[in-house]
């Protein structure tokens, strides 16, 4: 286990756990923890769900391909049935998967947070298309804003433990849908250093967001090099459907080499089988019919394993993302993107729960835990969602930003070693010493690099609870979120170049946002 260190005096340590943003990194947590530990399926398993996928895609097929797509694939060695399934042959998914793309980041505008999704590291970020945020002091709901989006990007960038920023919600504020997705791009390019993601509708939009992207990188050279955000495309409409103007969308990142994220998302029991395996077996398939075909695009592509099958609670139909099925089948995905070698997408944090409450912590907890366990590389959705992603709390990006350090921590594990044995220090603390481990200097040298402190958490007890004024953890958690939110804003796009921005393209104004 990589041991990190970590400059700093023990008063600043001290003020940053006292800070609601300064939970992470930390000697303790660091972005990129390793997980792997938990394997929810056997390597027979996988095998098994592996053959079941190549089955689907070479004895089912895909229906609903663009012409474009038809002409790559059968060029490759695709068939296409006469009722318009287009199949493909275990032979040819497993020879262009070894073109994949391995190895790449995922970019910041500050370098200082690229990400490297490859192995077992685990990054957490935002996700999702909410198109609702419930004041959780009065339980009303209104429609969220683009407004909203910037600040939770700027939300984000100021918390340690959210390694990426996706688009989170929708700006409803917005009704043309070209400005809403160039809008959306930039706001959340303004408002964090750290990678960003978001989707576009159409191809053409794209084209445009990536012409914007090249002002602030510095050119479609440098874009290529460092590009600042990753495009996610649901192009499969399950079951086994490509959505067509997805598929433009992905031949647009091919052309820029802009980085994607493959996502289909099938609901177990309504879209995808109800067994967990074949919900599985399903997506998987369909996210290899994405690999294959933009990588016989542009081979080598950077794109990302996004089989998210989800789950449906059976007695109602309706989306349950915070069950516990929704974990195993996200550390399963995880488990089959290792098997192909191509990082991995999952979503995790999805609480049905309405509102920052105990459901909402325990099947955020869970969900996220399993996945990063599981050594997923980038878990989407795990701060700020709720109602199965239909709404959006922006206090609770703080809460998740500690219970992601808390879940990172777990994940690390410990070290077993000579020195963390401790047979020397009990044998001093026992025989000649106190009787105690407060003071030793083993336990002082070792509360940094062991234990995370959490910073929004109460763990004072019942009777200095009882005296404090600051009783309500949702209530402390609001105040942090505006103390936050009044910092300046961020500065990374330089001044000119936002200018530049404004005059190409339909911008909004977003607050303090205009220099």
């Amino acid at each position: 286990m990589t041991t990190r260190t970590r400059s700093g005096g023990r008063a600043a340590r001290r003020q940053a756990r006292s800070d609601g943003a300064g939970s992470g990194p930390t000697n303790a947590i660091w972005p990129g923890i390793e997980g792997g530990q938990y394997a929810p399926l056997t390597q027979a398993e996988i095998g098994k769900i592996d053959q079941t996928a190549m089955r689907i895609l070479e004895e089912i097929g895909i229906k609903g391909a663009s012409q474009r797509c038809i002409g790559t694939i059968t060029a490759a060695g695709g068939r296409l049935t006469e009722d318009g399934r287009l199949l493909m042959h275990e032979s040819l998914v497993r020879d262009v998967l070894k073109t994949a793309g391995r190895g790449f980041k995922l970019h910041g505008l500050d370098p200082a947070h690229d990400i490297d999704p490859s192995g077992n590291r685990t990054y957490f970020g935002t996700s999702g298309a909410a198109v609702h945020i419930v004041d959780s002091a009065t339980g009303e709901i209104r429609d969220t804003t683009l407004r909203d989006l910037y600040d939770m990007a700027r939300l984000a960038n100021q918390l340690p433990n959210i390694h990426m920023f996706q688009r989170t919600v929708v700006a409803r504020d917005i009704s043309d849908p070209r400005e809403m997705d160039l809008n959306t791009a930039y706001a959340c390019m303004k408002g964090t250093a750290k990678p960003t993601g978001t989707s576009f509708g159409s191809a053409i939009v794209m084209a445009e967001a990536v012409q914007m992207m090249a002002m602030i990188a510095g050119g479609y050279d440098a874009l290529r090099a460092r590009p600042p955000m990753c495009v996610s495309t649901c192009f499969i409409v399950p079951p086994l459907t490509f959505a067509e103007d997805a598929l433009e969308v992905i031949e647009c990142a091919a052309k820029y080499g802009i980085p994607l994220k493959l996502v289909s998302a099938g609901q177990a029991g309504a879209t995808s089988p109800a067994p967990l395996a074949g919900a599985v077996a399903q997506q998987t398939a369909e996210v290899l019919a994405g690999i294959v075909y933009v990588n016989l695009l542009n081979p080598g592509h950077p794109a990302t394993f996004g089989a998210l099958p989800f789950v449906s609670d059976l007695r109602t139909g309706a989306m349950s993302g915070g069950s516990a099925e929704q974990g195993l089948l996200m550390a399963a995905c995880a488990q089959m993107a290792q098997f192909y070698d191509i990082p991995c997408a999952v979503s995790a944090g999805m609480t049905d729960s309405k509102l920052p409450d105990f459901q909402a912590g325990y099947e955020k907890g869970y969900t996220e835990l399993l996945a990063s366990l599981a050594g997923a590389n980038l878990v989407y959705e795990a701060a700020g969602m709720y109602g199965s992603l239909l709404g959006c709390s922006l206090e609770s990006f703080v809460l998740d930003n500690d219970l992601i350090g808390s879940v990172m921590r777990a994940t690390r594990g410990f070290e077993v070693n000579e020195n963390t044995l401790s047979l020397q220090t009990i044998r001093d603390v026992c025989v000649d010493g106190p009787g105690h481990f407060l003071g030793h200097n083993q336990t002082i040298h070792r509360m940094e690099s062991d234990y995370f402190y959490p910073a929004m958490a109460d763990r004072r007890t019942p009777q200095e609870w009882a005296k404090a004024p600051d009783k309500d953890l949702l209530e402390r958690a609001r105040l942090r979120t505006k103390e936050l939110l009044a910092h300046p804003a961020p500065t990374h796009i330089p001044n000119e170049i936002d200018r530049d921005v404004r005059q190409h393209f339909p911008i909004r104004a977003l607050g303090n946002d205009i220099p």
